[in-house]
């Protein structure tokens, strides 16, 4: 992710922050996503949400269920629906072991960010997870505000 500083092109669309604090994620993988061209124009606004969604095997493809792309007004016939079902592209040896994992190892499959690439293609990074207790979020929460502390204090003398 250090590129999309000097790279024109790659750009985020949407972030899925409260990911990483809900689950303990193990591995992370890039999907393609199938867009209509609507989808797209309003991704560049930035007009996207993919916080309560998420993604699923079903019938030997994976679908990105329930994230939200705002309408493109300018869009005047071929106008999209916002919360439907989108497809997301891996290789089929990638979508066995992600049938696996959420099959056999009761795993989650959560959307961690929507990007556009270096060759402004649109681009989604799913991660392979596992959800935290209460009690794993407070220990994570305790660590972090322990580092913050301990950075000033180093900052300081």
């Amino acid at each position: 992710m250090a590129q999309g500083k000097s790279d024109p092109n790659y750009k985020i669309a949407a972030e899925n922050r409260r990911a990483r604090f809900d689950y303990a994620i193990e591995d992370d993988i890039e999907c393609g996503i199938i867009l209509e061209g609507s989808e797209v124009k309003s991704l560049r606004k930035g007009g996207a949400n993919i916080a309560e969604s998420y993604a699923a095997v079903e019938d030997g493809e994976l679908w990105l269920v329930n994230s939200y792309i705002a309408p493109y007004d300018q869009a005047k016939s071929f106008k999209h629906e916002e919360r439907r079902r989108r497809k997301l592209l891996v290789s089929r040896k990638e979508l066995s072991n992600l049938w696996n994992a959420t099959q056999r190892k009761g795993m989650t499959l959560v959307p961690l960010v929507l990007y556009f690439n270096h060759k402004g293609m649109a681009k989604i990074k799913i991660g392979i997870a596992k959800g935290k207790k209460n009690h794993d979020k407070r220990d994570t929460s305790a660590k972090r505000d322990w580092s913050r502390q301990k950075q000033r204090l180093l900052k300081q003398g």
